[in-house]
């Protein structure tokens, strides 16, 4: 085992970019929820299917793997199309679904949601774009929860969207971001979203990459918070300030396939 703790600045930069090379790869796409974006080529249509993958990406992967494809597939493989053109009866198909707590009621609203953020808002890129932060997209996922549930709506559906204004870590939403931003030489990230760049992005923080970066010490703070994120980002930025969330792949990788 790496004495971890013995690593400065820059051999703790050189141990996590070889790790980044190894699991920035095409490969990783085979055992990840991004592979369902990754059945589509529209831009619509992967930020579409991106997002409502990302939203339930929580629990066993092979399931969220699973029920994204399912998703897509009630949605006629063609998720942009379905989303803007649908009618109420066609939401009908979508009762039956379930992925954890997140059930057909939520994912009707989601559709109801996403038509809304396209009508009027001109999109989900639009939307976080002009939210941005020059060094941070905290304040627009709550701007995205804002409008998203601006019209009529479940109250249950709203805790499917993390909001970081009230301390959360957002980590679906922060890895959606992380998909749809980063460019990405390797092909894993889509890099589609060009209004916004990589720097302002945040690491997806769970409890895999949580633990490796305490081990690494770039976290002290226990709980995985909006604080926790924030103290993240900065011990990030300091390693690579134009592409901070790479570290993503490292530290995801050496959590979930390392046992780090």
């Amino acid at each position: 085992m790496l004495k971890t703790t013995k690593l400065n600045k820059q051999e703790l930069k050189d141990f996590l970019d070889e790790k980044v090379e190894t699991y920035n790869h095409p490969r990783f796409i085979e055992t990840d929820p991004i592979q369902v974006p990754h059945q589509f080529t529209i831009k619509e249509d992967i930020e579409i299917a991106g997002f409502l993958t990302a939203t339930i990406a929580w629990g066993n992967r092979k399931s969220i793997i699973n029920n994204a494809k399912k998703m897509v597939e009630l949605m006629d493989f063609s998720p942009y199309d379905f989303v803007k053109n649908h009618k109420a009866s066609d939401l009908e198909k979508l009762d039956g679904f379930v992925h954890r707590t997140f059930n057909g009621l939520d994912f009707v609203q989601f559709i109801r949601s996403l038509q809304h953020i396209y009508k009027n808002h001109n999109g989900l890129e639009a939307v976080f774009s002009n939210y941005q932060e020059a060094d941070s997209l905290q304040l627009a996922i709550h701007k995205l929860k804002t409008h998203f549930f601006e019209i009529d709506h479940l109250p249950r559906t709203q805790k499917h969207i993390s909001d970081p204004l009230k301390n959360s870590a957002a980590k679906r939403i922060n890895m959606y971001l992380r998909w749809m931003v980063r460019t990405d030489k390797n092909g894993v990230d889509f890099g589609i979203w060009k209004r916004i760049p990589p720097s302002s992005l945040s690491c997806p923080l769970d409890v895999h990459s949580g633990n490796v970066a305490r081990k690494l010490g770039l976290l002290k703070r226990k709980q995985n918070d909006g604080k926790a994120l924030v103290e993240l980002d900065h011990s990030l930025r300091e390693l690579d300030c134009q592409d901070p969330v790479k570290y993503d792949f490292a530290l995801f990788g050496l959590g979930v396939f390392e046992g780090f």
